[in-house]
């Protein structure tokens, strides 16, 4: 859950709209806008401390050394930082990104799959950006491509390239693509993984313990249509599940209280799965704005690192 204080301060800024965001072409493009717009409204709100205490600059003051000034970030927001060297030992993470057919639906005018896309490059370009290593596991009912953490401009555009591939598979599978991933990434890293969990979830608490028993950091972000949560439906219709192409007729009136039900119970499984692990659950709506889902992973990390915007400022 984000900090209600420093909720408020970033809505105080001006927050893309999610709508206009997703009309840019360009996945990496979208990135660098949140990215940039974010950085852009804390610099703006009295949070400041905690946007330093996360992208390990700090504002150049007279007598710092003018060898360390970061002339890239100059260039983006016309200010001085010093780069600080408080850790050596770059970030590895790794991003667990689901492209089942599930994720094509959309009511908002764009898919969950092309919203957790940007979610995802957004991740990236803000890591790579602090120099971190990236990599990416994609899935639907079995694993589609895998490009191991590393930190070079070629190796962001081809993540890049392959977070745009088009939703597939006949079903999802929650749990196989984890443990693969497990296998796959040795080293001690963060894992995020983004998908909507609407799949069978029998297996997903124990797979999750492969990650989080390797030593893993793990941070979940279930992404969600607005429709998906009021199930706000007007007149019977049939519904079509875009994976097993199984046809329902619903009346809406009448089954909305026991889809809800449902829905909330299936919600409420994956979310206590993820606290019986210590692992960070968000979930994320698709009308709702990319910076303050950033800012819930970022408020995340610093809560577990067991710092706070309070003690960042006093730095």
């Amino acid at each position: 859950m984000i900090d209600a204080a420093n909720s408020s301060q970033l809505r105080s800024a001006a927050l893309i709209d999610p709508k206009a965001l997703m009309g840019v072409r360009q996945l990496e493009l979208r990135a660098r806008i949140v990215v940039e717009g974010f950085w852009n409204g804390l610099h703006r709100s009295p949070s400041h401390g905690f946007s330093v205490e996360f992208s390990e600059y700090r504002q150049y003051s007279p007598g710092d050394d003018p060898r360390y000034l970061d002339w890239k970030v100059f260039a983006r927001s016309d200010r001085y930082f010093i780069k600080k060297f408080e850790d050596e030992t770059n970030l590895r993470c790794h991003l667990l990104f689901d492209q089942s057919r599930s994720m094509s639906y959309g009511s908002t005018g764009y898919t969950k799959e092309r919203y957790a896309a940007t979610l995802a490059a957004t991740l990236a370009y803000f890591l790579h950006v602090q120099g971190d290593a990236v990599g990416l596991l994609t899935f639907d009912e079995a694993v589609r491509e895998y490009l191991p953490a590393r930190h070079r401009a070629d190796h962001l555009r081809r993540l890049m390239l392959a977070l745009e591939q088009p939703t597939g598979g006949r079903s999802t599978n929650l749990s196989a693509p984890v443990e693969r991933l497990a296998a796959l990434a040795r080293r001690r890293g963060l894992i995020v993984y983004l998908s909507d969990f609407l799949a069978p979830l029998d297996r997903l608490e124990a797979s999750l313990l492969t990650l989080t028993a390797c030593g893993h950091e793990v941070a979940v972000f279930q992404v969600l249509d607005p429709a998906e949560l009021a199930f706000a439906f007007g007149q019977a219709t049939v519904f079509e599940d875009v994976e097993s192409a199984r046809r329902v007729f619903v009346d809406p009136a009448a089954g909305r209280r026991e889809y809800m039900e449902k829905f909330e119970a299936h919600c409420a499984a994956v979310r206590a799965a993820c606290q019986k692990l210590g692992i960070g659950h968000h979930r994320v709506v698709t009308d709702q704005p990319l910076e303050l889902a950033l800012f819930a992973f970022l408020q995340e990390r610093l809560r577990r690192s067991g710092r706070s915007p309070s003690t960042a400022r006093r730095r």
